[in-house]
């Protein structure tokens, strides 16, 4: 076909648009990836009707505006994508290409706790989309418990945590989350600190809060592609211990803790690319000690805790806006100290101390509302773990 005053020239001799521009891609887990792209100015001699993006091993799909989501890509198979727009007379010429992903499983990991009375320095992990038991994974560095990660697409971070015997470890690690393996040193942690959270996007972790002689206000933040000690980046309004963190791309959330006898309601968020003091978002349902977190991009879950008793509550919010959670549904038990992570459609719990430790995993939809179903069961019988996820809320 020919081309005429710059659009593509349909079958019956009429224009068909422009291609569309700036297509980039993201995502790629679990055999999804999403294509987002420009539409042309020059429609051609009709609007447009439609975009189709087409991945180069000839899977595709249509939509009628960017961003359009392409599945069944092959996990492990690098591919590129290209788009195309469509009006009453015919379909573009090809975009650009856009850069090349490799699909990988949503693979979320569990970090450390205490199991059988000891602390342990086991890495063991699940694929978020399925169900079933968890795979050892490999050691971490250290002994400890009650520490907190964060994670980019391809790398997991643990900072520091409790080495049990009056020794708290400064020492952060890390594993490249598609493989197994041992943990690699990163760097140290601002100081002997253990009890706190983790969240973030996909280049910078953040460290919320926690205990080094004292409950602590601090939040730190590394850059998770690259190695080297934390940096501070502004403190929580609240100094407490055991909170929960959860993230979309642009905001960390914190809730819930303690200090000395005293259980925080608070909701604490942060703008993830900046720095500076937290600013207030709401409160939970109740004053809490140690419920864990997960998230979407947009909606963030707070599970467990104990509330003067242990509860087996899940609440939510709404991550872009402010103000108090709401009751999605209930864990299996009563229980505190758990371990949570997600991708973009499933909140996962792991462990947790359920009158001694428990080795549940268990799930929910968190675009939905109701109880959690059974995942599968962890190595051993776990609590005070941490656990993260290669595709969370923040990335």
């Amino acid at each position: 076909m020919a081309r005429r005053n710059g659009g593509f020239i349909g079958t019956d001799g009429l224009d068909a648009p422009d291609p569309p521009t700036g297509v980039t891609v993201s995502g790629g887990t679990d055999g999804v990836a999403s294509i987002s792209f420009t539409a042309p100015t020059d429609t051609g001699t009709s609007a447009i009707t439609g975009f189709v993006a087409t991945a180069s091993n000839g899977i595709g799909a249509t939509g009628s505006s960017s961003p359009i989501s392409v599945s069944s890509l092959t996990l492990g198979t690098a591919v590129t994508f290209k788009a195309y727009a469509i009006n009453a007379y015919g379909t573009s010429a090809a975009s650009d290409p856009t850069s090349s992903i490799t699909p990988a499983e949503s693979r979320g990991l569990f970090m450390g706790g205490e199991a059988g009375g000891s602390r342990i320095n086991v890495i063991q992990y699940i694929s978020v989309a399925t169900t079933g038991n968890a795979t050892d994974f490999g050691d971490l560095t250290t002994v400890t418990t009650d520490s907190a990660a964060v994670s980019s697409s391809t790398r997991a971070v643990r900072g520091s945590g409790d080495g049990g015997d009056g020794v708290d470890s400064t020492v952060m690690d890390y594993v490249t989350t598609a493989t197994t393996g041992n943990a690699t040193d990163f760097g140290d942690m601002y100081g002997s600190v253990y009890a706190h959270c983790g969240h973030g996007s996909n280049t910078r972790g953040i460290f919320s809060g926690g205990n080094s002689s004292g409950s602590q206000n601090t939040i730190a933040y590394i850059t998770i592609a690259s190695t080297g000690n934390s940096t501070d980046f502004g403190d929580l309004t609240v100094a407490r211990q055991h909170l929960a963190g959860c993230s979309s791309t642009t905001r960390g959330v914190v809730g819930g803790g303690y200090s000395g006898s005293t259980r925080y309601d608070t909701i604490d968020y942060v703008t993830i690319a900046s720095t500076g003091n937290a600013t207030d978002f709401g409160n939970l349902a109740a004053a809490n000690r140690g419920p864990s977190g997960a998230s979407s991009s947009t909606r963030g879950l707070f599970f467990g805790g104990d509330e003067s008793g242990l509860t087996n509550e899940i609440q939510y919010i709404t991550i872009a806006s402010t103000g108090n959670t709401t009751d999605f549904g209930d864990l299996s038990g009563n229980r505190y100290y758990t371990a949570a992570l997600s991708n973009s459609v499933r909140g996962v719990v792991g462990g947790g101390n359920q009158d001694g430790g428990t080795n549940i995993i268990e799930y929910v939809t968190i675009a939905t509302t109701g109880n959690t179903t059974d995942f599968g069961d962890l190595l051993a019988a776990n609590y005070v773990t941490t656990g993260t996820c290669n595709s969370h809320g923040g990335l």
